[in-house]
């Protein structure tokens, strides 16, 4: 068994430092930048980028909506060529930049309510997948398992990675509960990582209703904005390799 662990990184901005981000850079095994339309700036994203070199991680690029204030989770009404040109330009500039600081850039995950909506939205996710196709039909599209996003990118032939969430309940359909609604976020870590162990050994979840449901996952969302994220992936790392299942990056 094996798995891998990605973290959305890259979200401070001028002066405003968000996250820990080269503290968990020890601990996952991909990175989805973002690339200054949600979060970060060039800057931000130069460096960013230049940390997970450094640090030997698998590096993805993390569009989202132009939305700095709301952080890309307010959904905004795009035409699909205004979407394309966004993803075009957004994975495009961060490619460039790892390019120029020795790297390859190895997937793209979109962010927040572009996210969401991509998951249930098949047009939608079908822009995003195609964006994503023209830029380098090699980038893997990474996004949420059992989603529109993961037939549209099979249906186009790109290669697809199903993401699972340690810290966030599903609902019945398989969707991620929105935070909005009580027991949406999984406070408890250990809980947190039951759902991962599940997730991986036994290709099952437990819903936020109490059902198990099957799901099957290729890399696991570590939220490492907090001190508790953190705490997380140190403690899901030592319980992974208890368990024997191997921790790898993308490929």
């Amino acid at each position: 068994m094996k798995i891998d662990l990605n973290c959305d990184l890259g979200e401070s901005f001028g002066i405003y430092k968000i996250g820990n981000d080269r503290e968990i850079m020890d601990y996952v095994t991909s990175v989805n930048i973002a690339c200054g339309f949600h979060a970060g700036d060039p800057e931000i994203m130069v460096k960013t980028v230049q940390s997970a070199i450094e640090k030997d991680v698998s590096i993805g690029a993390h569009p989202g909506y132009p939305d700095l204030q709301g952080f890309g989770r307010r959904m905004m009404q795009m035409s699909h060529d205004a979407l394309r040109a966004s993803i075009l330009y957004q994975v495009g500039a961060l490619k460039a930049i790892v390019e120029a600081c020795g790297g390859r850039l190895n997937h793209v995950k979109p962010h927040g309510a572009l996210y969401n909506l991509a998951s249930k939205d098949y047009d939608v996710a079908l822009v995003i997948a195609r964006a994503i196709y023209d830029i380098d039909p090699e980038l893997i599209f990474m996004g949420l398992a059992e989603s529109q996003m993961i037939k549209a990118g099979r249906d186009i032939g790109l290669k697809v990675a199903a993401e699972t969430f340690a810290d966030r309940r599903y609902d019945e359909n398989l969707k991620l509960v929105p935070r909005g609604i009580s027991g949406a976020v999984i406070e408890d870590i250990h809980h947190s990582i039951d759902q991962c162990i599940d997730i991986i050994a036994k290709q099952e979840v437990t819903d936020i209703n109490g059902e198990k449901r099957c799901l099957k996952g290729d890399s696991i969302c570590i939220h490492g904005d907090n001190q508790k994220g953190i705490d997380l992936v140190k403690l899901l790392r030592q319980s992974l390799k208890n368990q024997d299942i191997q921790v790898e990056a993308l490929r």
